[in-house]
């Protein structure tokens, strides 16, 4: 796929995003490695209403190379991409039930959610917690990479989900069966339920490796 038609599909997943809720304002980002760089929605960026050709491209050292000046959470992606080098693309949103859960005080920080439905099991798997850092703060990117290396989600405590993919689609995809998974599980808190057994949960990760 070109550069342009990455851009146009960031715009696109953006608007998308935006208009169903899982974004608000001008929180979230996305983005996407090039064989040269990345491409990263800017700072300060409705992800509703992004133009295409202001997307920043920063160089493989972090350079802006054209487009508005990008995320601050820039680096996050970066550290997610170093740990994960099959990866080509992350989602960072601040959604509603996935950062609700994320603020819970009896999770599980090795596995928040428990594996509701096959669909999660198979697209997002084990989603550990990251500790409370400020909005910026360059000391979060360790504790990103150090998850990501086991797992192509993780949830920000206080803040939300980051999710890699393959590809734009996938990470996409993820991360919206992740905040769909949040929701049932707020829905669910209190009732007897009947979770997926690990058996089962191996299967789906033969079957379905991430």
């Amino acid at each position: 796929m070109s550069e342009q038609a990455l851009r146009e599909r960031i715009a696109l997943h953006g608007r998308s995003l935006f208009e169903r809720g899982l974004t608000f304002g001008s929180s979230g980002n996305m983005s996407v490695q090039l064989p040269d760089g990345m491409l990263i929605t800017p700072t300060n960026t409705c992800l509703g209403r992004i133009d295409p050709d202001r997307i920043s491209k920063l160089s493989s050292t972090g350079e802006l190379l054209s487009g508005d000046k990008p995320s601050k959470e820039c680096f996050l992606h970066r550290a997610v991409y170093d740990a994960r080098s099959n990866d080509q693309s992350i989602v960072h949103l601040h959604s509603t039930h996935s950062v609700a859960v994320s603020c819970l005080a009896d999770i599980d920080p090795a596995d928040v959610l428990p594996p509701i439905t096959a669909y999660y099991v198979m697209r997002v798997g084990r989603l550990p917690l990251v500790p409370y850092f400020p909005p910026g703060d360059e000391g979060l990117a360790a504790a990103v990479e150090s998850q990501a290396r086991l797992s192509r989600a993780v949830l920000l405590a206080n803040h939300g989900p980051v999710v890699a993919g393959a590809d734009l689609d996938s990470a996409v995809n993820a991360t919206e069966e992740l905040e769909e998974t949040a929701r049932l599980f707020l829905m669910l808190r209190g009732q007897p339920t009947r979770f997926l057994t690990e058996p089962q949960c191996d299967e789906l990760r033969q079957r379905f490796p991430n």
